[in-house]
């Protein structure tokens, strides 16, 4: 009998803090072919998608939350969230095998929940951009939309150092900034943060990776520069 890529796992919840089941993606059964420039995974079995997973939708009060969530709550934000989620959420459960759909709507539902609850902006940054991921992946023009709220969460995160102490590097941070401002075409701040990757190097030799494809993605930029030049 072959195992199932799937198990399941008992989560309880940050918010109201019962427990409920969720499903996760065994690791040996996550297979990565290749990546975008902007890091989304592009699995060898599309059957199997661990992005769809990430998301532990609360089935009794609505409280949808990743592993990245802080445990505190500030002051006033429980009461927030029992009026903005809990009051209107239908109980039901986000356990078993997940369609498409159901973890673009798992991704709101934390997106609305790390807003409520004051998350960092690189959090909020990492849900939208996954939405625009989800999205992509359905040829779908909403992923634009959600690749500019990731883009703008990620200048914020960078103007205020939140994200220090976390995965992200300044280098990274600052790479995401300038794929995504290419992806959506504002090619001002694509140019200005491609250059601050590049310049890293020179400063504290850099993520080399990093920079390389910073390089490579620059290149890109100024070709679409040229041939808006010679468009007018």
């Amino acid at each position: 009998m072959e195992l199932s890529p799937y198990y399941e796992k008992k989560i309880e919840c940050l918010c109201c803090k019962k427990t409920f089941p969720t499903y996760k993606v065994r690791s040996k059964s996550i297979k990565v072919d290749h990546t975008d420039t902007d890091f989304c995974p592009i699995y060898s079995d599309s059957n199997v998608n661990a992005l769809f997973y990430n998301i532990f939708v609360c089935e009794h009060c609505g409280f949808s939350f990743t592993e990245d969530f802080s445990k505190y709550f500030a002051p006033g934000t429980r009461e927030v969230i029992e009026e903005q989620i809990t009051k209107k959420w239908v109980p039901r459960s986000f356990n078993g095998e997940r369609t498409i759909d159901q973890a673009i709507e798992s991704y709101k539902l934390a997106f609305v929940s790390g807003m409520l609850k004051k998350e960092k902006a690189v959090s909020l940054a990492g849900l939208a951009l996954r939405i625009g991921w989800l999205y992509r992946s359905l040829k779908n023009e909403q992923e634009n939309r959600f690749i500019k709220i990731a883009r703008d969460q990620y200048i914020e995160s960078f103007s205020t150092e939140d994200y220090k102490g976390t995965q992200m590097s300044d280098t990274r941070i600052m790479y995401m900034i300038a794929e995504l401002s290419r992806r959506i075409g504002d090619l001002d701040d694509a140019t200005r943060f491609f250059s601050k990757v590049i310049e890293s190097q020179r400063i504290d030799g850099g993520e080399a990776k990093l920079v390389d494809l910073a390089k490579e993605q620059w290149q890109l930029v100024r070709e679409q520069r040229e041939k808006e030049r010679s468009a007018i």
